[in-house]
Formats: C-alpha cells, sequence, structure tokens
C-alpha cells in the first residue's frame, strides 16, 4: 500500500499482536509486517477460555482485543516506540543489510459501520494516525539504559491503512458503506478481508470433507448464504477500487477470514467455531485463484494480503504469487511460538538462490520458470500451478494433522 517493510512477513490479527512484549518478540524473529490485533467498540467481552485450539488444524471462539480500546491504543503505540529504539540499537546487524530497515504497522478494525464509525472508534483512529501526544507521554518511561533514547525521533503516524473486517453475514451495501467512510470521510487506505465462504458452500465442503478428508469438520451451510456473494463481491471491489483511485488513496483485498463450522468438539462451549490453519490455506488459495481468473475486476494487478494457514514450508511458495504482505496467526500459537519465523526467511532465502533471484520481482518471474514474463504475469502462472498441486499435498490432508506437531 505504498509503503516500505524490509520483508513480507509477520504476525497476522490475532492474540499473537496485542501486547508491547508480542511486537518485540515478532520484530525480534525477523518480522516486518505487524498486523495489529482488531479492535472494536464492544472492548468488554466476556471471552470463553479455553478460546483458542491449535493442536492440529486451529479453532477459535475469540472474536477482537482483549483490551479497552484505550490499553489496546498504549500497547501499540508503546510498541512502536519500542520496535524504533530497538532498530537504532540493531541488535542483529541488518542496517548494514537492508537501509532503515523499515517496518509497518497495519490497523484492523470491525465489524459493522455503527460501531466503526463510534466516536470512541473514531477517536481511537486518529490517535493511531497522529500519534504524538501518546508517543511523547510515554518517553519519561524510558529510563536506565533505556533513557538516552527517550529524544529518539519517532514518527507520529503510525498506520494510515485500515484493514476491514466485518461480522459473519455483514450485507454488502453496510461493507460498502463502511469502505467509502474509510476512504472518503477517514481519508485512509483501505483492505477489505473477504471471508472464505466466498468460495462457496460445495465447492469449500467438496474441499474440506472431501479432497482433504477432514470428515469430522462441518462448514456452516447458514454463514455461506448470509455472507457475501460472488455475484456481489466483485462489482463491490471495482466500486471501491475506482473510489481509492479517485480519493488518491490506495485499495487492496485479504484473504482470508476464519471459516464457520460446527463445533462437534467439547474443547469449547460454544456451538460454533472459527476454523484456521492447515485446510483454510488450501480454501483461501483456491479463492485467490477464482479471484485472479477475474482479470477486469482482480486479476493480478489488485494488492492482495494473505493470511491462512501460512507456515515456514508454504511461505516461499506464497511469496512467489506476488502477494504482499504475508502474514501468519496458527502456526506462531504452535511450540516454538515467534521463534518459527526465522525459518520463513531462511527458507526463502534459499528459494531465491535456487531460481538464481536476487529481489522479490525477480524470484516471481523466475519461479515462473520464464524470465520473459512480467511480475503480474508470472504471478498469475505461479497461483495456477500452485494451486493445482495444492489439493494432492498430504501436509494439508486430515491424515497428516491427526496429531498435534512436535
Amino acid at each position: 500500500m505504498g509503503r516500505d517493510a524490509a520483508n513480507c512477513v509477520g504476525p497476522a490479527a490475532g492474540p499473537q499482536s496485542q501486547l508491547v512484549q508480542n511486537i518485540i518478540l515478532a520484530w525480534l524473529a525477523g518480522s516486518r509486517i505487524f498486523e495489529l490485533k482488531t479492535v472494536q467498540i464492544m472492548d468488554e467481552l466476556d471471552i470463553p477460555r479455553p478460546c483458542i485450539d491449535a493442536r492440529t488444524v486451529g479453532y477459535n471462539v475469540e472474536w477482537s482485543q482483549e483490551l479497552k480500546l484505550e490499553q489496546s491504543l498504549t500497547e501499540y503505540v508503546g510498541a512502536w516506540l519500542a520496535l524504533h529504539i530497538l532498530r537504532e540499537l540493531d541488535p542483529a546487524g541488518r542496517k548494514e543489510v537492508v537501509e532503515n530497515d523499515p517496518f509497518i504497522f497495519d490497523m484492523s478494525v470491525g465489524y459493522d459501520l455503527k460501531g466503526i464509525t463510534n466516536d470512541r472508534v473514531t477517536r481511537w483512529i486518529e490517535s493511531m494516525r497522529n500519534a504524538g501526544p501518546l508517543i511523547d507521554s510515554l518517553r519519561p518511561q524510558l529510563d536506565g539504559d533505556l533513557k538516552q533514547w527517550r529524544d529518539i525521533e519517532v514518527p507520529n503516524c503510525i498506520s494510515s491503512t485500515i484493514t476491514l473486517s466485518t461480522f459473519h453475514g455483514c450485507p454488502p451495501d453496510e461493507i460498502e458503506r463502511i469502505g467509502e467512510y474509510v476512504l472518503k470521510d477517514l481519508d485512509m487506505d483501505l483492505i477489505v478481508k473477504l471471508n472464505p465462504t466466498l468460495l462457496g458452500y460445495e465447492e469449500v465442503r467438496d474441499l474440506v470433507q472431501g479432497t482433504l478428508g477432514y470428515t469430522h469438520i462441518h462448514p456452516v451451510k447458514e454463514a455461506f448464504e448470509e455472507d457475501l456473494q460472488w455475484n456481489e463481491a466483485l462489482p463491490l471491489i471495482q466500486r471501491l477500487h475506482a473510489l481509492a483511485k479517485q480519493r488518491g488513496r490506495r485499495f487492496g483485498i485479504k484473504l482470508t477470514n476464519t471459516l464457520v463450522v460446527d463445533n462437534k468438539d467439547e474443547f469449547f462451549s460454544d456451538e460454533r467455531m472459527y476454523m484456521s490453519g492447515q485446510p483454510l490455506h488450501v480454501i483461501a488459495m483456491n479463492l485467490l485463484w477464482k479471484l485472479r481468473q477475474e482479470q477486469d475486476t482482480v486479476g493480478d494487478w489488485l494488492p492482495v494480503s494473505f493470511s491462512a494457514g501460512i507456515d515456514r514450508i508454504n511461505y516461499s511458495s506464497a511469496v512467489a504469487l506476488g502477494l504482499t504482505p504475508i502474514t501468519t496467526c496458527t502456526d506462531l500459537l504452535r511450540p516454538g511460538g515467534y521463534g518459527r519465523l526465522s525459518s520463513y526467511l531462511s527458507n526463502l532465502e534459499r528459494a531465491m538462490k535456487k531460481v538464481g533471484a536476487t529481489d522479490i520481482p525477480s524470484y516471481i518471474q523466475k519461479a515462473s520458470g520464464n524470465d520473459g514474463n512480467t511480475p503480474a504475469q508470472a504471478s498469475l502462472l505461479n497461483t495456477r500451478k500452485y494451486v493445482e498441486q495444492l489439493a494432492q499435498d498430504p501436509r494439508y490432508h486430515s491424515a497428516k494433522n491427526a496429531k498435534p506437531p512436535k
């Protein structure tokens, strides 16, 4: 969205990106993209415990931030200040390799028009865009060895992009009105997170239960009927993209939200839960390919952010598809936590060396097998090839994910 980051990996909006220490650990592990946990007006939620099950594939019954809006703001601003100090300290010597070692924070806001236009949420967004006063209020807390950094120069604007996360079942006209509010009233860039239900009930059910063998996972048919439909999504994307262009802002989409499934287990008390992890990766990639075949609407030119079952093995393949940023959630909730991120980057480095690429655009081209392709053409070709072989990859099948990872 017009901002630079030293790489395109990091935590997706989730439980691992809501506290200062979370974000610091992710940065130390190599992240340079940080999708901050989604905030909303309902910030006094009674969240059941446990609310996350990442033993095999991922499930959760949580919603958004577990903190008050004001507390979330303090955490995000504190992390912003901390990372600027860490970048100057440069513990890994990265500034010799990457000029300025830039990183990006992205806001994620939900879930409906009434909540997002609420005065408290609007003030929260404005405080993220102009955080100078709050940054200055935190400087006196830098004590001891950190006292020397009290006057460090830190940009006041933490983020100028909103990733819109909507309720399952949010009407398309409401999604569009929220998008218009972000682009026009707030004058900010917009990313709309799409739901996996957009692929259609039959196709998702057949992928999950048939192709991948997760016969115990039951997608909720009503969610598919209530969510944004394919014939509504394409013109919606076109209109918001046109509005963004008219306003001098940027627009993109994110794949995907979690999938609503029936709770047939006893781990959670809720009747329904939200699935992520390996099967969601296959669903989201199939949705990506379906969207990219719509050349007049989405094609290979619309920015696509991706977070669905990303791990150290498939990260480099996702980069070759021209996706950015590429973030992860479920994988970071498994043993090793943030430490798992370092192998994402080392595996990407090996993949780039294997094809003789020195930057991401050339990697996308060379991964297609034809240097004559433009990066956009290559990303389209790479997407088709990746999706064609994905469903046959045993890593994503139920048999390989029946036991918790070591």
